[in-house]
């Protein structure tokens, strides 16, 4: 958590469900090693003072608020049992962080040896939000993009995607609003709502949020180079639709009061779907991002990890290996990139 509190209250969604969820019980606590939690911090989470919870198909619950003392960049567990089955979860894919599974009942348990299995997806869970700050820390800046936002290609479990790094060294929240595959201007059944669509859920409707940086776009531009089932649905979308998509996004915060950062998309020479045409609509919208006044500012991502000798590929010390994505090292130049007094 990069946010602090005395109470804590988790959101659960069954937004992509096709029948009613049934959470037999829950409980939060401080994370320990492993699936282990920090002892003397396990609480029950209750809804409307039940230990259970019916979630309907489309919809979400917020829980009761837990009193636990919550530090800033302190790790939350959130254990949950159904005792029945779930059907299809509402899901993030890729969260590289480990999570854990077990069967039976483990909420009131403590140790980690009952689970046996690992994941690096998030279920269900939508939201820990902590109640009880105080300063500025209660301000949030939201990081919005796709896979690279959400940290492909870094360390499992190290929290160094680039929303983890040095943007968090000031006293404010931040939440990553990454997924991996995202598209601008189309939703996917596999890579989720677009970002048009899902940019008040995820954005505008979060509490305290001052200031955004948009960084999306690359696969807009990727997806119709490429013949593959994977990268669905995959229009050829032009510069003027994605900058319209962009002015929509921009317009919609500066109507909430929330400052908006564009990020320039990054150099991907050597990817699967790179090409003249894509790599000519990059340019072209990184001169857009970084010229049209349309953002409050700019964060010049491809500048800061585009390779000395080629300008379309990212640098061989930033590359996490598949000529798109930043390794660790990237990501931290990355954050280093942002002005945090333009947030």
């Amino acid at each position: 958590m990069t946010g602090s509190g005395s109470g804590a209250r988790i959101r659960l969604s069954n937004r992509y469900g096709e029948t009613p969820l049934a959470v037999t019980s829950a409980s939060v606590a401080l994370a320990g090693e492993g699936a282990a939690l920090r002892p003397g911090t396990l609480r029950e989470v209750t809804f409307g003072g039940a230990a259970s919870v019916v979630i309907p198909a489309g919809g979400e619950v917020v829980s009761d608020l837990a009193e636990l003392r919550v530090d800033r960049f302190a790790s939350v567990s959130v254990t949950l049992y159904f005792a029945g089955p779930t059907g299809p979860a509402t899901f993030h894919a890729q969260a590289y962080a480990d999570s854990f599974r077990a069967p039976g009942d483990r909420t009131g348990d403590v140790g980690g040896e009952g689970f046996a299995e690992r994941t690096h997806s998030w279920y269900y869970l939508s939201d820990v939000e902590l109640t009880g700050g105080d300063g500025p820390d209660r301000e949030t800046v939201v990081a919005f993009g796709d896979s690279i936002t959400d940290g492909f290609g870094s360390t499992v479990g190290a929290n160094r995607r680039y929303p983890d790094c040095r943007i968090r060294d000031r006293p404010w929240a931040v939440l990553n609003a990454g997924i991996g595959g995202n598209l601008v201007l189309n939703d996917s059944r596999w890579f989720g709502e677009s970002a048009l669509s899902r940019f008040e859920r995820d954005v505008l409707d979060k509490p305290g949020v001052r200031s955004v940086i948009v960084f999306a776009g690359l696969n807009d531009i990727g997806f119709s180079e490429i013949d593959l089932p994977t990268y669905k649905p995959a229009p050829d979308v032009s510069v003027a639709e994605l900058t319209a998509g962009y002015r929509d996004l921009v317009e919609r915060a500066h109507a909430r009061g929330i400052r908006v950062v564009g990020a320039t998309i990054l150099p991907f020479k050597g990817a699967e779907y790179h090409t003249a045409r894509a790599e000519a609509k990059r340019v072209a919208l990184n001169e857009w991002i970084r010229t049209s006044g349309t953002y409050d500012a700019v964060a010049d991502f491809a500048a800061a990890l585009a390779s000395a000798e080629d300008p379309e590929a990212l640098a061989p010390a930033y590359d996490s290996g598949d000529r798109k994505h930043p390794n660790d090292g990237g990501y931290r130049v990355m954050a280093e990139a942002v002005d945090l007094a333009s947030l």
